[in-house]
């Protein structure tokens, strides 16, 4: 073979992808971060020019893909809210013909999935999904390779999962897990349980992995057995007005030190895709205590700067996995078939 299995593919969701490809990406960005920690260039993608959609403001995205773009050789050009008219003023279809023509690949990171799909199917370059209303599948890379970094290995492990079951980290977290053979248990109330239909198709995965895949509304039964705990925010962008009904609901499930105390193993790690809001030391969190009387939300001090905490390693993994899906899948690269 003399061509990639990767190269012109699009990272739209990792259910679009195998366990062994999804394993060959992880290795290789861990072989991309020894060499950017051992100053040695990788410049796979030299002279190709990325468009950065973005919608939704960010920091680890954005900052994961620009970063990632220049040690890749790439020019990377920012498009911000302001700066285009997608859905707008001119169609996800025309948008995608447009860009496609002029850039060589495009990230896009905003509110609906169906937009992704449609930069996807019209552009003709590899379309990368930075966050969507469904589903998150560049963070799911690096959640894992952080995972296996620790452990030295995916398959058999636990992960809980304590939050509202229904937004698109949670989504894609039970999809990838049940695809790479990683026990998955979401702790979440009744109210918020995960979509069935998600649910039904993690279940599909996991018969084929050997995973297991449960939902419990008891956040003690869910992290006794964990080997890796994970949380995110209580409301996403767009959900502020839910906020009071999402304490009352959320409160039991605050990955705090009561909560981790129950952990069996311990070894044990604790993942968030950030920002998290662990104290009321910022604006918004600041806020929410004067409006709802709570000094922390979906997770404490205690937790994310305890020695269990792989947050921030987390993060510098966006750019290394990020990195590996975009010379994959539109380098030059001889990637034997996986």
């Amino acid at each position: 073979m003399t061509e990639s299995v990767f190269q012109g593919r699009h990272l739209l969701s990792t259910r679009d992808y195998t366990k062994d490809e999804l394993m060959w990406l992880i290795g290789f960005a861990e072989h991309l971060k020894d060499l950017k920690k051992r100053n040695i260039p990788h410049h796979y993608l030299e002279g190709k020019n990325i468009a950065l959609l973005f919608e939704k403001t960010s920091t680890r995205t954005r900052a994961a893909f620009t970063t990632a773009c220049i040690d890749l050789g790439a020019h990377p050009e920012y498009l911000g809210k302001g700066d285009i008219q997608l859905g707008k003023k001119e169609t996800v279809k025309d948008t995608a013909k447009v860009l496609g023509s002029m850039f060589d690949g495009i990230e896009f990171r905003g509110f609906k999935q169906e937009h992704v799909e449609q930069l996807a199917e019209y552009s003709g370059v590899p379309v990368w999904n930075g966050l969507t209303d469904r589903e998150h599948p560049t963070q799911m890379l690096a959640d894992f390779m952080t995972i296996k970094e620790h452990f030295g290995k995916l398959e058999g492990l636990t992960l809980a999962y304590c939050g509202q079951g229904r937004n698109n980290v949670q989504n894609s977290l039970m999809i990838t897990s049940a695809i790479l053979g990683v026990n998955y248990v979401n702790a979440t109330p009744a109210e918020l349980e995960p979509d069935p239909a998600i649910v039904e198709l993690a279940q599909k995965f996991a018969a084929e992995s050997g995973a297991t895949i449960r939902v419990t509304n008891d956040p003690v039964d869910a992290v006794r057995g964990a080997d890796a705990v994970y949380t995110n925010v209580w409301a996403a962008m767009g959900e502020e007005s839910q906020f009071a009904e999402r304490v009352r609901l959320m409160s039991p499930y605050q990955v705090n030190a009561e909560l981790v105390s129950h952990i069996e193993n311990p070894d044990w790690i604790f993942l968030h895709c950030l920002p998290a809001f662990h104290n009321a030391e910022t604006e918004y969190a600041a806020k929410i205590k004067e409006e709802h009387g709570i000094e922390a939300m979906e997770c404490t001090d205690d937790v994310i700067y305890s020695e269990h905490s792989v947050c921030f390693e987390e993060a510098e993994n966006r750019m290394h996995t990020i990195k590996a899906i975009m010379a994959a899948t539109l380098g030059n690269l001889y990637i034997p078939r996986v």
